[in-house]
């Protein structure tokens, strides 16, 4: 696919057939996925791909005990722009529900971990923030989304199952203490569309120069 075109229209897809997956097909998108920058190159992730039964079923209900949780805390939508905009946020919250009651079904979940290491240098002068290790992280995950979107798969980024970050690595043996999940991402061949997903305008956030400048479309 063109680069642009697989770009714009990976978008969340939570929704899958009973299409199978490849082994093939996932060491592809883990191959991409390294190719990802990260700071001095350090290259934290581990991966996690689950395929059989037993150990997406553990996870799948972790996850849908966090979903539970965390969709309770939500407020209730006051108003939308329009009808367009409360149909969105209906369908994302509708594929949302599916996915935490359904992820077992996915033909593969994948759990993008990250170690817990000092990440903050310093000297004299004190310590230097150079940036999140969770920045040289994610480019890994976006590259993963996009190789599957070039393989006509469909996948999902979530960080919800965070919540029950001990009970899944305890489920799937990740050592205690030295790995937090950056994300959890669910693959499989979309039940609907690829598209471009509804966003801001670029010019509408982008300010050229000095803050506040800002140029038309």
């Amino acid at each position: 696919m063109d680069a642009i075109e697989t770009i714009m229209t990976t978008r969340a897809i939570r929704r899958y057939t009973d299409d199978p997956v490849t082994d093939e097909e996932i060491q592809t998108c883990l191959r991409a996925a390294q190719q990802g920058p990260s700071g001095g190159n350090v290259q934290p992730q581990q991966y996690v791909v689950l395929t059989e039964a037993e150990p997406k079923a553990a996870v799948a209900e972790w996850y849908r005990t966090a979903f539970d949780r965390y969709e309770r805390s939500l407020p209730d939508p006051t108003e939308f722009r329009d009808e367009a905009q409360a149909a969105s946020w209906r369908r994302t919250r509708d594929a949302s529900r599916h996915l935490a009651d359904h992820l077992q079904d996915a033909p593969a979940v994948v759990l993008f971990l990250q170690p817990l290491i000092p990440w903050t240098p310093s000297d004299d002068q004190g310590e230097m923030d150079i940036g999140r290790l969770d920045a040289s992280v994610y480019p890994a995950v976006q590259n993963f989304c996009l190789a599957a979107r070039a393989l006509g798969i469909g996948t999902a980024v979530t960080t919800v199952i965070r919540i029950h970050t001990a009970e899944v690595f305890e489920a799937l043996g990740i050592p205690d203490g030295r790995f937090e999940i950056a994300a959890l991402v669910p693959m499989g061949r979309p039940a609907g569309n690829f598209g471009v997903a509804p966003r801001k305008p670029a010019a509408a956030v982008t300010h050229w120069n000095r803050w506040g400048d800002k140029r038309r479309d």
